[in-house]
């Protein structure tokens, strides 16, 4: 995994915004200081003007997380790990009730809020993943890899509801391997690679800027090379 070097990025109210590179790029390392769980060894970042040295806090009640791994108990019904999850975010009663079976409704997943998570498959524990990050109404949205090994069907209403959040003025901060997902998802991109940006725009700027570039993989080839990036 590479540090970041040299690193310079503005990401705009509103945008969907894909940080995409191979494994090892520097992506992991990026969101993970934008959440604060790790501090930089230089340099400072501000979001919604408050800087994270300072107002570390406040940033993180208005951001939301994501993350690859399902931060879900497999013991406890997808209601039980909503409310859990919820309160911490400081919901409570009608509130969180409200919330809770609204997100689950859209999703497809109500007549399933008390069932264990255990029993779930991939595609609705993703699901029940990302509501796990929203129910507060966060203004920047973090997502790591959020379709990553689900179901067509899952896929789609994961992204469709993400639109709406982002529609809505939500903020999205996305990480993917799926460069056509990517492509047709995200307003703004940054192609990264041994801890540096390569490449910053909208996908269909990059690809009229890319030598014979049909779609974003082919500029995502061109600048990162075809070398594989096996990871341990």
């Amino acid at each position: 995994m590479y540090s970041l070097n040299d690193f310079s990025l503005n990401i705009y109210e509103g945008q969907i915004f894909g940080l995409l590179g191979p494994n090892g790029a520097g992506k992991t390392t990026l969101i993970s200081m934008l959440c604060g769980l790790i501090k930089p060894s230089s340099g400072h970042f501000t979001i919604y003007d408050l800087n994270y040295a300072s107002h570390s806090k406040k940033i993180k009640k208005i951001i939301g997380v994501v993350p690859q791994e399902y931060a879900l108990y497999p013991t406890l019904t997808a209601r039980e790990n909503l409310h859990y999850f919820g309160s911490m975010y400081g919901l409570r009663g009608a509130d969180l009730k409200d919330k809770v079976i609204e997100t689950l409704d859209l999703l497809g997943l109500l007549k399933f809020a008390d069932k264990r998570i255990e029993t779930f498959s991939g595609g609705m524990k993703r699901r029940v993943n990302l509501i796990a990050g929203i129910l507060h109404n966060p203004k920047v949205l973090f997502l790591d890899e959020p379709t990553v090994g689900v179901d067509v069907q899952s896929k789609n209403a994961i992204i469709d509801y993400l639109k709406v959040l982002n529609q809505n003025g939500t903020t999205i901060i996305y990480t993917s391997h799926h460069l056509a997902e990517a492509e047709d998802f995200c307003s703004n991109i940054a192609i990264l690679d041994q801890g540096r940006i390569f490449a910053e725009g909208s996908p269909e700027g990059l690809i009229h800027s890319t030598k014979e570039a049909r779609n974003l993989e082919d500029v995502f080839i061109s600048l990162t090379g075809k070398e594989l990036r096996d990871d341990l």
